[in-house]
């Protein structure tokens, strides 16, 4: 039988949405959803506005940041 802390590890790895880090600081956004994600082996810091390919993948978010380097959309794999 699994233990408690084993489980929520399991679902922690399986994070693959961020919404409460919308409003929080670029930097502070990255190093929460690689501590909660470890399989995330990229996260890119996107200015709004720009241009992005549009192909899938299950190792990367994106952070779309504002000026002040805000993050401005719900970060997701993908």
């Amino acid at each position: 039988m699994a233990s408690k802390s084993s489980e929520a590890g399991a679902a922690a790895s399986n994070k693959s949405s961020w919404p409460e880090l919308v409003g929080i600081q670029s930097e502070v956004a990255e190093k929460t959803i690689q501590k909660e994600n470890p399989s995330v082996k990229a996260v890119i810091v996107v200015p709004e506005g720009s241009f992005v390919t549009l192909e899938l993948r299950r190792d990367r978010v994106r952070l779309w940041v504002d000026q002040q380097g805000l993050v401005t959309r719900v970060p997701n794999i993908g």
